[in-house]
């Protein structure tokens, strides 16, 4: 197979902006601590591995059009309907461009924070993702910062006790170690650590117990990304009762067991099902394109004349097929007919016409 000379650019950027951003982040690698290079090196290579594949399906025909067209009405003022020139054929209305649920914020808030479209599937399969997402956002956030050197503490000389907190170089806050800030800021990595393990719990539940996953899952898809994140957890809870509980005794060994987790758990992201992260961007895009679609153009089926699609959606499903070496063009009665331009129900009322033609009755 050869190589993706675009999506190979792509991964050597990502991985360079990674550096670039520890460099910078960390005011030359003067606040970088050479304890976590292993994390860093890490997440330079998880970069190179994610721009690469993203960049290769985001580059397939589906994806592409939805992107295309997302940013385009993404950045499309609201307006009435006007027109817009499709080609040399004819020029159609343009989609009118509605406020509310179809803005970027909306889509961001909907799809990737509350997770709305599992919530409509099932409430408990809404919860443990809800929990396996926030506890992984949480941590990521939190750990990211710190093993990049964006972030670090420094007692006060004068008081070993108070702390100072410099983001990139900004002295942000002061405060105490005995103080309730001090409690969340050095114990959120327990904290999500405890969301993620309920996720895993609730995953682990229903994997064993749903005859449908059970009939469909496998290894590499759906079970190994739940060992990979347990150990993620389990070994970073280790690490805390080890110097909090037992004086630090085989801390060190967690240490090292702690960090090929992680390293292991970011390697996978980019070749596993936990890329469906990165895959989910999509989705701001079609949350916008069904709106404006909606509110747009309707398409008419050649048969019927009913209602059945956003005409822009069909318009683009034909050019998607186009490019994808599919030719749906047929001779009707009328003349030319693409079979995008016949509605769902006719399509089955004219299999089996054809069907019954074809046998003679």
């Amino acid at each position: 197979m050869s190589i993706n000379s675009k999506a190979l650019t792509a991964a050597l950027t990502a991985a360079a902006a990674v550096v670039l951003v520890v460099a910078l982040g960390s005011g030359g690698f003067r606040h970088f601590d050479p304890a976590l290079l292993g994390y860093a090196i890490g997440s330079v290579l998880a970069a190179a591995a994610v721009g690469y594949r993203f960049t290769v399906w985001a580059e397939r025909p589906p994806s592409r059009m939805y992107f295309k067209r997302g940013f385009e009405l993404f950045l499309r003022r609201p307006a009435v309907a006007g027109v817009v020139d499709r080609g040399p054929a004819a020029s159609a209305p343009a989609p009118a461009v509605p406020h509310g649920a179809g803005t970027l914020g909306s889509a961001l808030a909907r799809n990737f924070v509350a997770q709305e479209f599992i919530r409509q599937r099932s409430s408990y399969r809404w919860i443990m993702h809800l929990c396996l997402s926030g506890g992984c956002t949480l941590a990521f956030a939190i750990t990211f910062p710190l093993v990049f050197g964006w972030v670090h503490f420094e007692s006060l000389l004068d008081n070993a006790e108070m702390y100072r907190v410099i983001a990139f170089g900004v002295h942000l806050d002061t405060f105490s170690i005995h103080s309730v800030k001090a409690f969340l800021a050095f114990n959120a990595l327990n904290f999500s650590a405890f969301f993620v393990l309920i996720g895993l719990v609730m995953a682990g539940w229903r994997r064993c117990t749903d005859p449908g996953e059970r009939a469909t899952q496998t290894f590499a898809e759906d079970i190994l990304p739940l060992i990979l994140i347990l150990v993620v957890a389990a070994t970073g809870l280790a690490l805390t009762v080890s110097y909090k509980f037992l004086g630090g005794h085989g801390h060190g060994l967690w240490a090292i067991v702690h960090m090929a987790s992680v390293v292991a758990l970011l390697l996978y992201i980019p070749f596993g099902k936990l890329f469906h992260m990165f895959q989910r961007t999509c989705a701001l895009c079609v949350s916008r394109y069904k709106v404006v679609g909606a509110a747009g153009p309707r398409a008419r089926c050649r048969r019927c004349a009913g209602d059945f699609a956003s005409q822009m959606h069909v318009d683009d499903l034909k050019t998607v097929l186009d490019e994808l070496g599919f030719d749906y063009r047929f001779a009707g009665p009328r003349g030319e007919v693409h079979y995008q331009d016949i509605c769902p129900s006719c399509r089955r009322g004219l299999l089996a016409l054809n069907q019954g033609r074809s046998i003679g009755r």
